[in-house]
This record gives structure tokens, sequence and C-alpha cells, in this order.
């Protein structure tokens, strides 16, 4: 294959991992087939032994069109490898349960996903795996934390759905200075702005339902990094488990990765339009964006991360009441609990996403019942603006 790395991310993103069929077809190719042939009972023997990349076993192990996906977004990240999976949280738990065993530490932000707490708090504290939550903003905490045997430091690098931003180098430092490995959720910063790996991560994960697909389409998640742990341990656990993604969604994914630089250019046009306009608004306590001045991590987030990404929270005035007024009074948005899509979308986390945590540890995290998760899609960004000021009016 050619080697793609000289070309910009926008070019990655349409040609790199293209595998050909003998019919030179444009489009990539589905192959939906669950396993494989061998044209000789010593070739299937040679095959589990030491399978080349481009020879394949059982669709659960690989499949080319997932590998073209795997490839094309190795490429984007900048990694050695990929292993596609069947959605971004079985993208988190591969990752976190292929390179853990009990006894093991993981030091970890606790402004996260609810069902990347579901896992590290009741699934791996369940095995004998010791989690400690910190907050990732401060420094300080995590050096505190961090001790000689932690096997692996988890973050996701801006937090859902506060918009927290955390100094992933500083943090990276920290985590190898005794050798535990750095895991990131990166879905926020997108492929297209990614810092990731270039701030010391050793494995990215993206669930690659948001922005990668970003038509509200299909659930999908990536693993991305070194081959030897990808290729290692991950795959091995993957492949055993059943995680991996279907090669129709890998299609799919292929095939929203040739816009998606153009999609996640225009989302942040408008994200950061909304952030400006409503940052003074009188029915809002505040407007949470990475991009905006106002954002407590403004400067770290300009230093890190080349764009403020596609997602703002906003804060109503007046609890849960004030707040449903205003959702329900939305005509374009959507009420959902997905983000990076297409069609813009809001959320209240404390009702859908974040609900099954304490009013106690929801307020710790800052997600009190007046927060919503603003999603921007492909709208024009007047209209978007328009609908959100008419709903405030509403409150």
């Amino acid at each position: 294959m050619t080697d793609t790395s000289k070309w910009s991310r926008r070019t990655q993103a349409v040609h790199a991992g293209i595998r050909r069929s003998q019919y030179g077809e444009i489009s990539e190719a589905i192959y939906l087939t669950q396993a494989f042939s061998y044209p000789t009972a010593e070739a299937a023997e040679a095959r589990f032994i030491d399978a080349p990349d481009d020879e394949f076993i059982y669709a659960r192990y690989g499949n080319p069109t997932l590998a073209m996906f795997e490839d094309r977004m190795a490429a984007l990240e900048g990694a050695e490898a990929g292993f596609a999976c069947a959605s971004g949280m079985a993208a988190v738990n591969g990752a976190l349960m292929a390179m853990v065993k009990a006894g093991d530490h993981i030091v970890s932000s606790r402004a996260l996903f609810g069902s990347c707490l579901y896992i590290l708090e009741d699934i791996l504290q369940r095995f004998g795996v010791e989690v400690t939550l910190v907050d990732g903003r401060d420094l300080n905490a995590w050096q505190t934390a961090i001790r000689p045997d932690t096997k692996m430091v988890f973050l996701e690098s801006i937090s859902n759905p506060v918009l927290e931003v955390i100094d992933l180098k500083a943090v990276s430092e920290m985590a190898h200075a005794v050798g535990a490995l750095v895991v990131v959720d990166n879905v926020f910063a997108t492929p297209t702005y990614s810092y990731a790996l270039a701030c010391g991560a050793d494995l990215v994960v993206y669930s690659t339902t948001k922005h990668v697909d970003g038509q509200g389409r299909c659930l999908g998640g990536v693993i991305l990094g070194p081959k030897e742990i990808v290729r290692g341990p991950v795959e091995a656990y993957m492949k055993h488990t059943g995680g991996a993604m279907s090669p129709f969604t890998a299609w799919v994914m292929l095939k929203s990765l040739d816009t998606l630089d153009l999609r996640v250019n225009a989302q942040c046009d408008t994200a950061e339009v909304l952030a400006a306009a409503l940052s003074d608004h009188p029915k809002l306590e505040k407007v949470i964006y990475p991009g905006h001045p106002s954002h407590p991590q403004y400067s770290l987030s300009k230093r890190q991360c080349e764009r403020g990404g596609t997602v703002l929270a906003i804060e109503v005035k007046g609890g849960k009441a004030a707040t449903f007024r205003f959702l329900n009074a939305l005509e374009i948005f959507t009420i959902s609990n997905n983000f990076a899509d297409s069609k813009s979308i809001v959320t209240h986390p404390a009702t859908t996403t974040h609900q099954r945590l304490s009013v106690e540890k929801r307020a710790e995290l800052g997600i009190s019942d007046g927060i919503v998760r603003v999603s921007c899609g492909l709208e024009d960004a007047s209209d978007l603006l328009s609908d959100l000021t008419m709903a405030l009016d509403a409150v």
C-alpha cells in the first residue's frame, strides 16, 4: 500500500488503507463473509499459526473491509495499528480489560461518560482492579494518586458532558515515570484535531459512532496505538470476546471518513458562533466551550488542540423545570443522548446519560439540573442560534 504519512489528515481520510481487488473498484468493497477458505489443510494450519496482514481467518478476528478502516484510522491518528470494535464502549472496555488484571491499580479522571464510570467503578473493581478517581484538572491530584505500582492511567481528553480539558502531556509524563500505560478517550477532540499521541498517550480510543459516522446510522469504535499492543493483548481480548465491528459498519465508516474533515470543521464553525453569541445570555448561568475565552482552561485548550470542538454545554437558570421548558420549546434541535451527528442534538445529562449517578456525584462533576449538552450539526448557524434564543425566551 502507498505510504500516506506525508499527506494531510484530510487527504488520508479519503485514501489511506485502500485495498483494491482484482476488479479495481473505486469505492471500497464490503466483504460480507463470516469465514475464509484455505487451498489446503497445510495452508489452514499455517494461517492459524501466523496469518499475514492480508490473510484472514474469521470475521471476529479480521476482515478486508475492517482492515481498510483500521488502517485509515491509524493513519489519521499517526498510530501503528488499530482494532475496530462494535461500539465506542466496546473499545473502552477492550482497551481497559485487555491490559489489566486483578491486583492492578488504575488512576482515572472522575469526569467521564456514565458508561465509562460503570466499567471502572463496577466491573473492574468487581474483578479486583483498584481504581482511584481524581479531578482531572488538578495536576497535584494526579501526582498524588499515581503510585509506583500504577498500571494504567485513563482519561477523556475533553470530558463528557462538562468539557473539562486535561493537560495530557503533563499527565502522560507522570504516568510514564512509573511505567504506567496512558489510555485516552479522545472523542470530543475528534480525529481531525487529535493531539493525544503527540502529548504522550499510548492507546487512543474513539466512539466512531460520533464524528466518524456522524450521521446517526451505525455504532462503532476503534482502539489505536502501537502494533505490539493493538495486535497483541488488545486483539487477543477482542477477538475472543466478540467485540469486533461488522464489515458493513466498517464500510459505512470508511465512506463517512471521506467527509470527516469537512463536517467537523463546519460543526466547529457553528459551535464557535453559538458559544460567542450565548456567552452573556441573561437566561444562562454560563456557557462552557473550550474554544471560548470564558472557559477556565482556555489557554490549555488552545495550546493542545487546534479548535474547541463541535460540542458546547450551557447551564440554564431555574433548574430542571426551566431547563425542560427550554428543551421542549426547541424546533430544530433534537432531544437525544447522542452527539456529533449531522443533526444538532441537545442532551440533559442529569436525567439521561448520567442519571444513574447520585445527586452528590453529579454535583461533584458539575452536572447540575440546568446543564444541557449542545451538539452542533450541519444546519445553518443562524437558524440554530435563532432556535436556541427562541427556546430560552420560553424559560
